[in-house]
């Protein structure tokens, strides 16, 4: 049975990927992004026609998620995927040097508009049938893993991670699941040509992992492939 998807940041690397993977396979897809009409969006969108359903949203605007809001009111969701995020600058987020101004963006984009996001469209995955909220982490954002380096980023995906655990449990009651993913290290623009996985593996292991979950894996911190990662 075909579900109904919402992804952030739909129109490039893991979210252009997870977007064809689910259009692939039946599923409806809500392609949100800043421009969701360039591109390869628009391309997929003139292929499938009535499948994908382009959404202009900015995740850092309180006024783009209240007006995407309205474009959806009444429209019951399955599965809500933030994937929008930002790495910062390479070069100035150590222990000794940092770009303050960037480092609030990152936090901007990855911690505070996944939470934007899941409250505005909470109604809408109430009323569907899938009842997951899925963010993209990365393990990069564990405690436990020993991390040095790439500050802003990983501080960013540390707080995210405390961030939707909270709000799991707050939804907890309405068995709504909320799962946290590091997707792998992805050829993508942020990851880079040399990292392990391309984007359609990663996008393939999500889909299959999140479809596999359920509310015994509420506020689970795991990899695109399932297997859990430490706080």
């Amino acid at each position: 049975m075909s579900q109904t998807w919402m992804i952030t940041g739909a129109n490039r690397g893991i979210g252009l990927a997870l977007t064809m993977e689910l259009l692939r396979r039946g599923d409806h897809v809500i392609a949100a992004a800043r421009d969701p009409w360039g591109g390869a969006l628009a391309e997929l969108a003139g292929v499938h026609v009535g499948e994908l359903t382009p959404l202009e949203l900015d995740v850092t605007s309180d006024e783009s998620v209240a007006a995407a809001k309205r474009a959806l009111a009444g429209r019951p969701l399955d599965v809500l995927v933030n994937n929008a995020g930002l790495y910062g600058p390479r070069d100035r987020q150590s222990a000794f040097e940092m770009d303050f101004d960037a480092w609030r963006e990152v936090f901007e984009v990855n911690v505070y508009a996944p939470l934007r996001v899941a409250q505005a469209f909470l109604p809408n995955i109430e009323a569907g049938s899938g009842r997951k909220i899925a963010t993209i982490s990365s393990r990069m954002g564990s405690l436990g893993g020993n991390p040095s380096g790439a500050i802003a980023y990983r501080s960013s995906k540390t707080a995210v991670n405390m961030v939707m655990v909270a709000f799991g449990n707050a939804v907890r009651a309405s068995e709504i699941a909320v799962l946290l993913f590091h997707p792998g290290w992805v050829q993508t623009d942020m990851g880079g040509g040399g990292a392990d996985i391309p984007a359609t593996e990663s996008a393939a292991g999500l889909i299959e992992t999140i479809d596999a979950s359920g509310m015994a894996e509420t506020n689970s911190f795991r990899t695109w492939k399932g297997e859990t990662i430490p706080w």
